[in-house]
């Protein structure tokens, strides 16, 4: 790693155990390299609830905005507690984002320009893995700058 500056690191992080990892290591990261860091998490869009909804009878499902809402303030908090733990930081950037997880995530260090992007992973296999896919098996396929995977699973 000694040829190569990471100034902008992006971190995505979401409340599971493996982010826990992935921010300790971006510290160490952003300190040694006196970086910028972006936080990003991602809320899934909200899927409209089936609230007493009949299609037998022709009743659409209901979209409860406020709960989309609810979920953006959640993670909002969320990102700035963690922006605060990154005090050697040249600049701490917050990207709170709605959509498909990898998509965000690949748009958003494409858009900031980021040198390497770090993100935990849960280290799902066999059937779990399958039916869940893996967000960083997807960022690494198609990323343009070096991406740091950090397992949830201490040995």
């Amino acid at each position: 790693m000694s040829n190569h500056r990471f100034n902008r690191i992006l971190l995505a992080v979401d409340d599971t155990d493996c982010t826990l990892k992935a921010i300790e290591y971006a510290k160490d990261l952003v300190r040694e390299f006196e970086s910028s860091i972006a936080l990003v998490t991602v809320v899934p869009p909200t899927s409209p609830a089936a609230y007493g909804a009949d299609p037998l009878l022709g009743q659409q499902p209901i979209i409860v905005p406020e709960v989309s809402e609810i979920q953006q303030d959640s993670a909002q908090r969320f990102l700035e507690s963690i922006g605060n733990d990154f005090p050697g930081a040249q600049e701490v950037f917050l990207f709170n984002k709605i959509g498909n997880v990898h998509d965000e995530i690949l748009n958003t260090a494409s858009e900031w320009t980021a040198d390497l992007i770090i993100m935990g992973s849960n280290g799902k296999t066999g059937f779990e893995h399958f039916i869940s896919g893996s967000v960083s098996e997807s960022v690494i396929r198609k990323a343009s700058c070096p991406v740091l995977v950090i397992p949830g699973k201490s040995e």
